[in-house]
């Protein structure tokens, strides 16, 4: 039996996340160097055919989805995580206002700031519906592809391994790069990962 694979693109940089800023539901367009990013994308897709494209509705991912010359259906559910009072704020500036030198997005609670936050595995249960469209087609042989963000797309990868949310902690994403999840018999694997160019 042949099975599908799943193409996770993550959108190419913004202002926010080359400056290292949480970026969740702020719809920042793309930089210069994210639009060339994922332009080189598109030779990774060419003569792929793709059963399902689904692309967060942000501007960053829809560009990139664009960029790569591939188009698909809007889908919320990869909107990014949505980090409540962290938003815009960077990793080293909330460790100083906490007073807390080891402070990471994956250990404690997100509180509500403008928009009311989620916690990982809030994502994750976004992630799991998304996985559950895309599932029986790659179990059919087709390849699917999905257009988001960084922290999702690592919540989600995790989700497909069978591990917590936070676990996606363990794995870095590039923005504008493509990775590869699928099966090794009827395993969930990952089959590649931060591929660019």
């Amino acid at each position: 039996m042949s099975f599908g694979h799943l193409l996770l693109l993550r959108h190419g940089e913004t202002e926010w996340s080359k400056s290292g800023q949480h970026t969740g539901r702020t719809d920042l367009p793309l930089t210069e160097a994210g639009e060339r990013d994922a332009t080189l994308l598109r030779p990774l897709l060419t003569g792929r055919s793709l059963a399902l494209v689904l692309i967060s509705p942000l501007q960053r991912a829809q560009e990139t989805a664009r960029l790569a010359g591939i188009s698909g259906e809007l889908e919320p559910n990869l909107l990014e995580w949505d980090y409540g009072a962290y938003e815009g704020r960077r990793t080293a500036d909330i460790r100083q206002d906490l007073n807390d030198p080891e402070w990471t997005i994956w250990r404690d609670p997100i509180p509500p700031g403008d928009t009311p936050g989620e916690q990982p595995e809030e994502v994750a249960s976004r992630a799991r519906l998304v996985l559950d469209r895309v599932e029986p087609l790659l179990l059919d042989g087709q390849d699917c592809a999905l257009v988001a963000h960084g922290h999702m797309l690592r919540i989600l990868t995790a989700t497909w391994l069978g591990l917590p949310a936070v676990d996606g902690r363990l794995f870095a994403l590039d923005a504008g790069a493509i990775s590869t999840l699928g099966y090794e018999h009827e395993q969930h694997v990952i089959q590649g990962w931060n591929t660019k160019k």
